[in-house]
């Protein structure tokens, strides 16, 4: 079975994918960043 294309993306690929579809939601980067550092455990520094 094929693997999934998203599991072999970086993260630094897939964020500005995930702030983009917040924002045409009407939803900030620091929306997306808190549910990132909420699933992750990352703090703010770790995410940059």
């Amino acid at each position: 079975m094929a693997e999934h294309r998203i599991f072999t993306m970086e993260f630094a690929g897939v964020y500005p994918l995930y702030v983009q579809k917040a924002e045409r939601k009407n939803r900030t980067r620091e929306e997306v960043d808190q549910i990132i550092r909420w699933l992750t455990g990352y703090s703010q520094a770790e995410l940059y």
